[in-house]
């Protein structure tokens, strides 16, 4: 069984020592948008107790009105201090789970939704799923009344560095703040496109994954401020260069046994990973609308910027939706390429998890591998590989989303309908509305 890091007393131990005057009790609405309620130290005792309340139906996807008490189950490994307002009195941050009033867990709680998927991992004898997220972002120019700007801080390309890349400075104060609060970091350079960033953190089991995504958005977020500039995670906020994704790395163990690798395989891929490979490609296009789940996460999958819109794998090139990256034996994994950084993560994992189990439960066989640019592939090359397209809209993923029943069960009854609806509106406000470029091009032609 697991054993918490913490207990309550070292966690008011803890906030004594460092000063701690406020926490912040985080969680993540259906959206994937961070809420907190942050209390004084004086509260701290009871929210550690679980008896912190708040008001649900104020959440986005969350509860109605008459059934709005909500409760706020902190969990105590999520323990950080912020690194800002020491001369105040510092301010720590737990993560929480969300119960009901009776005690048991809310279903629509995005990160009770990873637990569960979770646990089915280890009914079917998988005691861990981990996750390397890559999540990417813009650094923009604020304007005089510190709004966003559509003006890049820099013209710098891949790899490029100061003078080039103008955001060093700010992504490794980034950096240094994460280390700060116990992130692993990999590597920080610049993207591919001007602007562009991707600071790259150690894998963790998907739930401490999930969490870090959230913190390190915050993080970047708040970080960029100080600098003068505004970090976006919106998937393709410029047309013509490459947009931001997510990918995440991938892999199930038993134990210290990583269930991906096999090293009499050619490949070096086990059956179970190619199962797991085999269940993401099949609900693809039903898990789009979560993975990518805004109008503008469209805009990015398309051909020429290197993001993938094809349903295809391979360990050899990056054109197909799921990429076999070189390293083998503990480090075997696969990478799923399509996920964009305004995903929910919590759900985001879910889906993916329950896609592989869903692979690996009914043994399906994964197509053969795609190991040529599909992107320069017409369409009846594609068709004679058998090689379908992602969704090309939201309005297209959510009616896949719809008519996968997999999928639906991985969000439940509760959060799948409110969802839908949420994304159903989204839509119908953009499709009705009228947009600077028809009137560009349709003005003054008719």
């Amino acid at each position: 069984m697991f054993m918490s890091r913490y207990t309550k007393e070292d966690i008011m131990k803890l906030a004594k020592e460092n000063d701690v005057s406020f926490i912040r009790l985080q969680f993540t609405d259906l959206m994937g948008i961070i809420k907190n309620v942050e209390i004084p130290i004086s509260q701290l005792d009871k929210a550690l107790d679980n008896k912190m309340m708040f008001d649900g139906s104020s959440i986005e996807g969350f509860v109605r009105i008459e059934e709005s008490d909500m409760y706020l189950y902190p969990d105590l490994d999520t323990w950080v201090i912020f690194p800002w307002f020491a001369n105040k009195g510092k301010v720590a941050r737990l993560v929480c789970d969300i119960y009901m009033p009776d005690g048991t867990p809310f279903l629509g709680d995005p990160r009770g939704i990873l637990k569960r998927a979770m646990q089915e991992a280890k009914e079917m004898g998988y005691t861990s799923f981990n996750v390397g997220p890559e999540p990417e972002f813009f650094l923009l120019k604020l304007d005089e009344n510190g709004k966003p700007t559509n003006v890049m801080n820099d013209e710098g390309g891949y790899f490029d560095w100061a003078p080039v890349d103008l955001g060093e400075n700010c992504r490794r104060d980034i950096v240094l703040t994460l280390e700060s609060l116990g992130f692993e970091i990999e590597a920080s350079h610049h993207e591919v496109a001007p602007g562009q960033h991707e600071i790259d953190f150690k894998y963790a089991d998907a739930i401490t994954a999930a969490d870090n995504i959230q913190t390190f958005k915050l993080i970047v977020k708040t970080v960029a401020k100080e600098h003068g500039l505004h970090a976006t995670f919106m998937p393709k906020p410029f047309y013509g260069i490459n947009g931001s994704g997510m990918h995440c790395h991938q892999s199930l163990f038993k134990g210290n046994e990583n269930a991906f690798y096999d090293e009499s395989d050619v490949l070096g891929l086990s059956v179970t990973a190619k199962q797991y490979i085999a269940g993401i490609l099949k609900h693809a296009r039903g898990m789009t609308a979560i993975t990518n789940p805004t109008i503008n996460s469209y805009k990015r999958l398309v051909p020429g910027y290197e993001a993938p819109c094809y349903i295809a794998w391979s360990a050899k090139n990056r054109s197909p939706l799921i990429r076999v990256p070189a390293a083998r034996g503990m480090s075997t994994r696969i990478e799923a390429r399509f996920p964009d950084p305004a995903t929910n993560p919590y759900l985001a994992l879910a889906v993916m998890l329950k896609a592989g189990l869903d692979g690996i439960k009914n043994k399906l066989e994964a197509p053969r591998p795609t190991d040529r640019n599909i992107y320069v592939m017409n369409d009846l090359e594609l068709k004679e590989a058998g090689i379908d397209s992602l969704p090309g809209s939201l309005e297209e993923a959510i009616k896949e989303l719809a008519k996968n029943q997999v999928m639906k069960d991985v969000l439940g009854e509760h959060a799948y309908s409110h969802f839908i609806s949420s994304k159903q509106i989204e839509w119908d406000i953009f499709r009705t509305q009228v947009h600077e470029w028809e009137r560009e091009q349709y003005m003054a032609q008719f």
